[in-house]
């Protein structure tokens, strides 16, 4: 009897840097890794990334959530893509995290549960102290310090098996939020790692996205009680050239002066 590779390192958790990937891309390779996973042909796997800008659309999303129309968005530089995750809308763009964790589960709720565990722990170890709100309603999924939200999670499940997953605001331009109803919130203030680190005392190297990306990635392990083994793309079979090349082919976004602009807490 053939023996799967996930029978053989069912106490590690495969962890892959992708780098950055147009978000439609990431769906596709979603989708490549989840079929695999059903078929125990991969581990549970979590992968890491930076999506150029965009806003996607969760399954709770309404044309509210973008009131300026899609065309403006587009003409900003920011694409629109709709997705089968839970959720509303949010923003992905360059100096956030993202990670797609591909798992097996059999409870929903205890994985957002232990991703806002994960996402609360790294943000400690980078020096801010962060909440899980989930008690006052499922609008609240994700990771805040004090009101400010600093991570969005939304996920979907397909035969056991997860896709989509968090976004932590490491040092992301936070503007694009005030543009849209994020997360289905009409008062929230978005927040970053390194707008909460601002005034301290700290090496810039502890901000950097790379740095705190190990850090979660190294504390979603952690979280789960596994072992985590680092892989590349080509041990998972992804290509990433192509959409390497596509992620740099995005124009900047353009800024205008908005009185939606979030206000930098003190």
């Amino acid at each position: 009897m053939q023996m799967h590779i996930a029978d053989r390192s069912p106490q590690e958790l495969w962890v892959c840097h992708l780098g950055t990937v147009p978000y439609r891309d990431a769906l596709a390779i979603q989708e490549q890794i989840r079929a695999r996973r059903q078929a125990d042909e991969l581990p549970d796997t979590l992968l890491t990334l930076e999506h150029p800008p965009v806003y996607t659309r969760g399954r709770r999303s309404g044309a509210e959530d973008l009131p300026f129309g899609e065309g403006f968005y587009r003409a900003k530089g920011i694409d629109v893509a709709s997705t089968d995750r839970g959720g509303r809308l949010t923003y992905h763009g360059p100096g956030q995290l993202v990670g797609y964790p591909i798992m097996r589960i059999d409870d929903v709720h205890r994985h957002l549960r232990t991703m806002e565990d994960a996402i609360i722990a790294a943000l400690a170890g980078a020096g801010v102290h962060a909440r899980s709100r989930h008690a006052e309603g499922i609008d609240y999924t994700g990771v805040w310090v004090h009101d400010r939200k600093i991570a969005s999670i939304g996920v979907h499940v397909s035969r056991g098996v997860t896709t989509h997953g968090f976004a932590v605001n490491v040092h992301n331009d936070l503007e694009p939020f005030s543009w849209v109803l994020a997360c289905g919130l009409p008062d929230v203030s978005m927040t970053s790692l390194a707008r909460e680190s601002a005034g301290e005392c700290r090496p810039i190297s502890d901000r950097s996205l790379s740095c705190f990306r190990r850090r979660a990635a190294y504390a979603f392990c952690q979280a789960h009680g596994r072992r985590q083994r680092l892989v590349s793309a080509q041990r998972l079979g992804i290509d990433t050239t192509n959409a390497a090349r596509r992620a740099t082919e995005r124009a900047p976004i353009k800024t205008i002066p908005s009185l939606y602009a979030e206000p930098v807490p003190a």
